[in-house]
């Protein structure tokens, strides 16, 4: 089916939705909007500055585009979505497990001032304010919201970072740090390549068949009759949030592909190098 704004979703019932503020079309979990003072939405490649193969709402700092361009980007995602892009943290990812664990020396980190760190594909924080960004282009975007603790997290989880477990280890870092319940915390899995799109090789799925039991193998993957395989990162992340402790009625999915979607939404499988990318935000709000 496809929603008001054209975006094809995968099932009839979707979790995430679309919507447009200021011009800009962004998406929402319905599910993370009830919880208080929390803040967050995934952009589109729609209602930006950017020009050519990055239009228009590239926000990304690396990969060619016009910094003054990136900028607007991130001002016009911030009134869309309710942040100052100064309050901003960015990752720095290379396909990693890495979490960061954010303190107010942070903000700005990415967007204002330069990241003194590398290989972190995950940030979490408990500082009212900071605004968590993870990227994505095709690879899993996932926020993580406590309402007790008002603790969130931002994780990019490829392949690599799906079989090591990335949104696990943020998991494991808001409960170590702040001390969460995973019981409580609310995780919502962004748009990313869906299952039907996504072909990989037998080495990668040698290495699911190592890390997930057997009895998921099925759910996860399937083999065709080319000797490739058909992977489901959607469902890889959620077993993840299920065996870290989270509730099956608080992991929220996504049904809308980037690969299906490559008029709204960047795709590397769509695009290859000459793209934007896209960002998934969360904050709680300062008291």
């Amino acid at each position: 089916m496809k929603d008001q704004l054209g975006f094809i979703h995968k099932t009839a019932e979707p979790q995430i939705m679309s919507r447009i503020t200021d011009g800009v079309p962004w998406l929402f979990f319905p599910a993370l909007e009830q919880v208080p003072d929390l803040k967050h939405g995934f952009s589109t490649r729609l209602g930006g500055c950017s020009e050519g193969y990055f239009s228009s709402m590239n926000l990304s700092f690396t990969r060619g585009d016009e910094d003054a361009c990136v900028r607007e980007n991130y001002r016009r995602m911030g009134r869309a979505i309710g942040f100052q892009p100064e309050d901003l943290v960015l990752t720095w990812q290379t396909h990693t497990n890495h979490i960061r664990v954010v303190t107010s020396e942070d903000r700005g980190k990415g967007y204002s001032r330069e990241r003194d760190y590398r290989d972190v594909d995950g940030l979490v924080t408990d500082v009212p304010g900071l605004v968590l960004a993870a990227f994505s282009a095709d690879c899993v975007p996932i926020l993580l919201a406590d309402p007790v603790r008002h603790a969130c997290g931002a994780v990019h989880s490829g392949w690599k970072g799906t079989v090591s477990d990335a949104v696990g280890e943020a998991v494991r870092a808001m409960q170590n740090m702040y001390h969460s319940d995973p019981g409580d915390i609310l995780a919502a899995i962004g748009p990313s390549i869906c299952q039907d799109c996504y072909e990989v090789s037998e080495d990668v799925i040698e290495k699911f068949r190592e890390r997930y039991p057997s009895e998921l193998h099925e759910s996860l993957f399937y083999r065709k009759e080319n000797g490739k395989y058909q992977l489901s990162l959607w469902e890889a992340c959620r077993q993840n949030l299920l065996m870290a402790g989270l509730l099956p009625e608080h992991v929220h999915v996504t049904d809308v592909c980037t690969r299906c979607n490559p008029d709204k939404l960047f795709s590397h499988r769509a695009q290859g190098e000459r793209r934007g990318i896209m960002a998934a935000f969360i904050s709680f709000d300062a008291s």
